[in-house]
């Protein structure tokens, strides 16, 4: 029954405004009810696009993303050309793996997304340069963070984070403290510019003063005093004098194991059921270190020479107290989960007090991302140049019988441009995360056109004729 004839189709709008994030490649989105229906639906698209010279890559993936629905079967190909892309789609058709396709499936309700923000350890030389040329939102919320370093110190975060030669060492920890904080900041507003917003934020360590930038509770300028003055005074006072360990072993197992050195060694976080970090004196670390390998428990020095989350953060209390007395935190707009707590607080409660304990007491890292998913959040975004924090999540979602939850990074290391967080973002979406993807066709004039419909798995549904007569 035909009840009204159909909407009279709408002359396509060019894509306007300024683009998102120029790449030399683009998302070609396919989805459909079942695998057979993906496979198939790539192999249909594949021979469309192959018969049809005049279409552009742009036109091919802003219409998928405008003119079809997403379905639970997912793959995007990142096309940078057509004949490449074709032969992805084939590839896909074929059910054969192949590199430049993310594929998954959309199991179920994945719940809300949280931005992640580790500590140090994902610094790399030149970690931000590629988003620097191709990214306008990453390149201005960088320079807001560089504006406001720039009073405290006579470098640049913007050469440091392109890896201009002879400026300021990643090796200082002012000065990788203070570039992690800028880069994690500025890839949140990346994340955000495609539809990406945080319900929640969470950060590790030195993390949480990103995490709290990006959720509102500190201003840019107070973050970058949070960050520097903080940092010199474990530059000044603790460096040199201790270290950190990471132990492939459980919180319990690994208190066990350190019980013997006393306060010379203690557990600075805990990152998930099998990851476990110590901090303490360098040569009862040593020792600690031979008793792992003994034991057969797999154990890394982590490049620091300062035992964070120690006692021996007491000795710069009132020193950090001082220099962070004019700080104006205040209520955020997105919940924070606090690492010190385990739970949601109130940012305005994050004063100079706050940033010492975060440097003192042990990362309740693990207990937090548990506190999330049972608070209904899904999708784990590490806002950082490299995952560190991505295996220990999924470590814990597997333990918290929450096997369906996501842990996504964003860059990696000498992986620092756009093809790299297409990537990323491919990986969250075809897991279900929501996202924005019209926002990378501004001003490229992509058009809509006209692409192959849905590729029906059919089936016959008429009755047999009865064997005999009633």
């Amino acid at each position: 029954m035909i009840l009204e004839e159909a909407p009279e189709a709408e002359e396509p709008e060019e894509s306007s405004g300024d683009p998102r994030l120029v790449a030399d490649v683009l998302p070609w989105v396919v989805s459909g009810r079942s695998d057979a229906a993906l496979r198939a639906q790539a192999g249909r698209l594949a021979g469309f696009v192959e018969q049809r010279s005049e279409l552009t890559v742009g036109d091919v993936a802003r219409s998928l993303v405008e003119t079809r629905s997403a379905l639970e079967h997912r793959a995007v190909v990142l096309a940078g050309d057509r004949d490449a892309a074709v032969g992805v789609l084939r590839s896909v058709a074929e059910g054969v793996p192949s590199a430049g396709v993310v594929s998954g499936v959309v199991s179920g309700e994945q719940g809300r997304v949280v931005f992640v923000f580790p500590g140090q350890g994902s610094q790399w030389v030149g970690m931000g340069g590629g988003l620097w040329e191709s990214s306008p939102v990453f390149r201005e919320r960088l320079q807001e963070c560089d504006a406001a370093l720039s009073a405290l110190v006579d470098w640049s975060v913007t050469d440091v984070v392109r890896g201009v030669p002879d400026v300021a060492s990643l090796d200082d920890v002012v000065v990788v403290q203070a570039s992690l904080w800028a880069v994690m900041v500025s890839l949140a507003a990346v994340w955000r510019s495609v539809g990406v917003v945080p319900g929640a934020v969470i950060g590790h360590s030195q993390g949480e003063i990103a995490a709290a930038v990006v959720a509102g509770g500190l201003s840019v300028e107070d973050g970058a005093r949070v960050v520097v003055l903080r940092a010199r005074a474990i530059a000044r006072s603790l460096s040199g004098h201790g270290g950190m360990v990471s132990v492939a072993a459980g919180a319990d197992r690994v208190r066990e194991l350190i019980a013997g050195w006393g306060e010379r060694i203690s557990i600075a976080s805990v990152n998930g059921p099998s990851s476990t970090v110590v901090s303490g004196e360098p040569d009862a670390l040593d020792d600690l270190m031979a008793a792992c390998e003994s034991e057969g428990i797999r154990a890394r020095r982590i490049a620091v020479d300062y035992a964070s989350h120690s006692p021996q953060v007491e000795s710069i209390r009132e020193q950090v107290i001082e220099a962070l007395a004019g700080i104006e935190p205040r209520l955020s707009d997105v919940p924070f989960y606090s690492t010190v707590t385990g739970s949601v607080i109130d940012t305005s409660g994050l004063d100079a007090g706050y940033w010492v304990t975060n440097l003192r007491q042990e990362v309740r890292f693990d207990a937090t991302v548990r506190e999330l998913l049972a608070d209904g959040f899904g999708y784990f975004v590490e806002c950082s140049p490299h995952p560190v924090l991505t295996v220990g999540m999924q470590e814990t979602f597997e333990d918290h019988a929450d096997a369906q939850a996501v842990a996504l990074g964003t860059l990696r290391r000498d992986e620092g441009g756009p093809e790299r967080f297409l990537t990323s973002l491919a990986e969250g979406y075809v897991r279900g995360l929501a996202v924005d993807w019209h926002t990378l066709f501004a001003g490229t004039g992509a058009q809509r056109i006209e692409l192959p419909t849905y590729a029906f798995r059919r089936r016959r549904y008429w009755l047999e004729e009865p064997a005999g007569a009633a």
